[in-house]
């Protein structure tokens, strides 16, 4: 994290006991890190919203752009290119393929991912980039204003069960905008298909322990949505268990093992009062306790 000092930012120390608002600690924090970053946009005929997001992050400072496009049908990759950016078409299914093809194009220190449909502000950027010094990953947690009753309930569900397998607190595992630090990304595995991605990252860095996240702003979507909220929130909880499996299986099993420990003192404990009230002792539901 960076920690800004005035002294060392402004030239005018005598001034400082009076309140200057015209000192921007965020720039500072942004222009500390722009050139060690590169912004990726996965994108999927997204051809109504590039360009503005391309521009944004330009206005933001940030150069190092490159989109991975998933052979957009509608002239997105012509469009992105046009506005002067790296382009990749990307290998693989769904997001898992664009994050695998960024990550090989990438060398800078720092990737981060942001949807091109409008919906991430570029504003946001430097918040992910000041914990950069802690966690090699940053997760953007979205405003929930923009985001469906039913999206919001759907990614609420998915984050705490992600929490409680992965001994985190993370409210918005599903997020579209994150940071990954290159090297250690570049050695993940990228297995589950569709909208899985975010996810598996998320898992990979939990188990290392370096996950975290921030705040950041959420807009309206640019043209047509893509995600399925029933089908891709089923796919990402079945993912999620697979994952704490794959990943965090001592925390899985004991909280397995603790669920599982509730049935079991019920029982017992109805066999324990049975005998000593009525005397009458309940063989096969004592076995059943002491199994489960």
């Amino acid at each position: 994290m960076t920690v800004l000092d005035p002294l060392q930012t402004s030239p005018k120390h005598e001034e400082l006991a009076v309140l200057d608002l015209k000192i921007d600690p965020q720039r500072i924090i942004a222009a500390m890190a722009k050139d060690e970053v590169t912004i990726v946009l996965p994108t999927l005929n997204e051809s109504s919203a590039i360009s503005q997001v391309i521009e944004e992050i330009k206005e933001e400072g940030y150069y190092n752009i490159i989109v991975v496009d998933g052979y957009s049908t509608d002239m997105t990759d012509r469009i992105a290119f046009g506005n002067g950016v790296k382009l990749a078409y990307q290998h693989g299914i769904g997001k898992a393929g664009a994050v695998k093809t960024a990550l090989e194009h990438e060398e800078k220190p720092y990737v981060l991912f942001m949807d091109g449909d409008g919906t991430y502000d570029p504003k946001d950027i430097w918040r992910l980039l000041n914990h950069t010094d802690h966690y090699s990953h940053v997760i953007g947690a979205r405003d929930k204003k923009h985001i469906g009753l039913v999206h919001r309930f759907g990614n609420s569900v998915i984050s705490q069960l992600f929490s409680l397998l992965f001994g985190v607190k993370v409210t918005d595992v599903c997020s579209g905008m994150y940071l990954l630090e290159t090297s250690e990304a570049k050695n993940y595995n990228l297995d589950e298909p569709g909208f899985v991605a975010e996810t598996e990252l998320a898992a990979q860095s939990a188990a290392m322990q370096q996950l975290t996240e921030v705040p950041i702003n959420y807009r309206p979507r640019i043209g047509k949505g893509k995600l399925n909220t029933w089908r891709d929130g089923r796919a990402i909880i079945s993912a999620a268990f697979k994952l704490a499996w794959k990943y965090n299986p001592l925390l899985l099993c004991s909280g397995l093992a603790g669920f599982m420990a509730i049935p079991a003192a019920a029982v017992l404990s109805w066999v324990f009062f049975e005998y000593v009230t009525r005397a009458v002792w309940h063989s096969a539901l004592a076995v059943l306790g002491a199994v489960l």
